[in-house]
């Protein structure tokens, strides 16, 4: 009997040795409830034909980047689901007054909607959990850098708006299914500009959504539309792009107030137009790229090259057109002419006189010669014979000679003040040109301020 005893109490003393085991937390116990029996690849309904609505919600955070050659716009945005799953709902009292969790988003169903503009999904940090409320409240959370594709139009640029959709839609579910409502009213989309980085290129306007659907395959599919508004802020381009241009083509008007024949004008505008080329050169990654429509900065841009090609090729024509008839060593004066009118008179007289000798010797010889013939033609050969001119005679040649010279002289003096009107009429023509291209620039450019800042 003692023996007994003492075994008791011996196994009393080594029961009280030996820790207890430790109870499951509570929230242990709720998942493992929650997930024992539970299948992600059923749509968590108990009726199955009761749809389940996603309610979806967007916060627009930045505008990272517009490409218009690949029409793509690089967005940072805050996308939110929340949907009812009736698979997963608990008492909280039951489980110590837990009313929410958060479960891993690769344990639960979740619905498959996906954004139809998507090109690529940028880097963004992986959010593995959604929480999970005591009435089965789905909440999923996550940040979303998105490349989407966007129809841009920068014929304006850079007073250039756009307006770029998020159409969320599920992949195979129909609205029998799944269906979609938005989370906040539309008023409240549209006007939310808090979480929007205002301070880089692009300004927010607005948010505005829509829901409709979509019949395919004899079923109907819910769409809802985010369209992000937004315009590019200008005051960097019209500082960097426009008014430098307009700067280099008033210097290239003002040079129409130099000399027409002289060649400093064409060197001015020769350096202008290297200077404006340059110019073009180091700007050409500003300017938007695209494949469809020049925008009206570009072909601004153009008319001014090709009213620069112009005005130098005018210059270089006028110079032409008033040196085409000068001689390097000929000089267009009246004693220049007389001294070389004179000049080659006096080699004309030796000329004459020696050339008449020569041909009284030679008619004498053939009178002699044709006197034993024929008296008849002895008389023709001597009517033949020419006399050396008079000085009276020479000097009268040599007026007119003169005469004719200072006419044709004053020909070309005449003919070369033509070419000088005709050159200064089509100076003042592209004068009037270039002012006329400069105002309607501005004034497009005045309009285009206008209409975006009151947009």
């Amino acid at each position: 009997m003692a023996l007994v005893w003492l075994m008791l109490l011996l196994s009393a003393h080594l029961a009280d040795c030996v820790p207890e085991k430790p109870k499951r937390s509570a929230l242990n116990q709720l998942t493992r409830t929650l997930l024992r029996r539970y299948d992600c690849g059923v749509r968590p309904v108990h009726n199955w034909t009761s749809p389940t609505t996603v309610y979806i919600d967007l916060l627009l955070q930045s505008v990272l980047d517009v490409d218009g050659k690949t029409q793509s716009i690089t967005t940072s945005i805050w996308y939110r689901q929340v949907w009812r799953d009736e698979f997963l709902v608990w008492d909280p009292e039951e489980f110590d007054g837990i009313n929410e969790i958060s479960l891993s988003s690769d344990a639960i169903w979740i619905p498959d909607v996906i954004v139809t503009e998507f090109v690529e999904e940028g880097k963004s940090p992986p959010i593995p959990y959604v929480y999970v409320n005591s009435s089965g409240s789905v909440k999923n959370y996550r940040p979303i850098q998105a490349v989407l594709a966007c129809s841009l139009e920068l014929y304006a640029f850079p007073f250039d708006r756009q307006n770029c959709s998020l159409t969320f839609r599920s992949w195979l579910h129909s609205v029998r299914e799944i269906d979609l409502a938005l989370w906040r009213s539309a008023e409240a989309v549209a006007n939310d500009k808090g979480e929007f980085m205002d301070d880089g290129e692009w300004e927010l306007l607005s948010v505005p959504t829509r829901y409709w659907r979509i019949r395919q395959d004899d079923s109907d599919y819910a769409h809802i539309q985010f369209n992000v508004l937004i315009r590019r802020r200008p005051l960097l381009y019209v500082v960097g792009l426009l008014i430098p241009s307009v700067f280099l083509m008033l210097v290239d008007v003002i040079s129409f107030s130099l000399p027409l024949n002289s060649g400093t004008r064409i060197a001015f505008k020769i350096s202008i137009l290297l200077g404006y080329t340059v110019f073009r050169v180091n700007l050409t990654d500003e300017l938007p790229v695209t494949a469809v429509r020049t925008p009206l900065i570009g072909v601004f841009f153009v008319v001014c090259m090709a009213l620069l090609m112009l005005s130098l090729a005018k210059s270089i024509l006028v110079v032409k057109l008033l040196h085409h008839s000068e001689k390097e060593v000929r000089q267009m004066s009246v004693s220049a002419c007389l001294l070389d009118k004179y000049g080659s008179a006096g080699r004309g007289l030796a000329g004459s006189a020696l050339t008449s000798s020569k041909t009284l010797d030679h008619v004498h010889q053939d009178a002699e010669y044709e006197l034993e013939n024929s008296l008849e033609e002895d008389l023709l050969s001597l009517n033949e014979i020419q006399e050396a001119p008079s000085g009276l005679e020479w000097l009268l040649r040599e007026l007119v000679s003169l005469r004719a010279a200072l006419s044709q002289e004053d020909g070309e003096s005449s003919t070369q003040a033509g070419w000088l009107e005709l050159c200064r009429r089509l100076d003042r023509l592209l004068f009037r040109l270039y002012l006329l291209v400069l105002v309607l620039y501005a004034g497009t450019l005045l309009l285009l301020w206008a209409s975006w800042s009151f947009a």
